[in-house]
């Protein structure tokens, strides 16, 4: 026989489920950095620099994060 428990748990997953999926509808996807985008975008270093010429001296790895706003 089934506990209430096990049922409980059955349907609150369900039930989370159903709420992920929802909310995935209004999510927007997320865009591939290509090289176009990246060339045009304000890059900036934590230390307050321009992370574009060191981009061009070196070679250096720049990372992209985009914030939400």
């Amino acid at each position: 026989m089934v506990t209430v428990t096990t049922v409980l748990k059955a349907v609150s997953l369900f039930v989370a489920e159903v709420i992920n999926s929802v909310t995935d509808w209004f999510q927007t996807k997320p865009e591939w950095a290509n090289l176009k985008i990246l060339q045009d975008t304000e890059l900036k270093t934590t230390e307050g620099g321009e992370a574009k010429t060191l981009w061009e001296k070196s070679g250096a790895v720049v990372m992209v994060v985009r914030r939400p706003g």
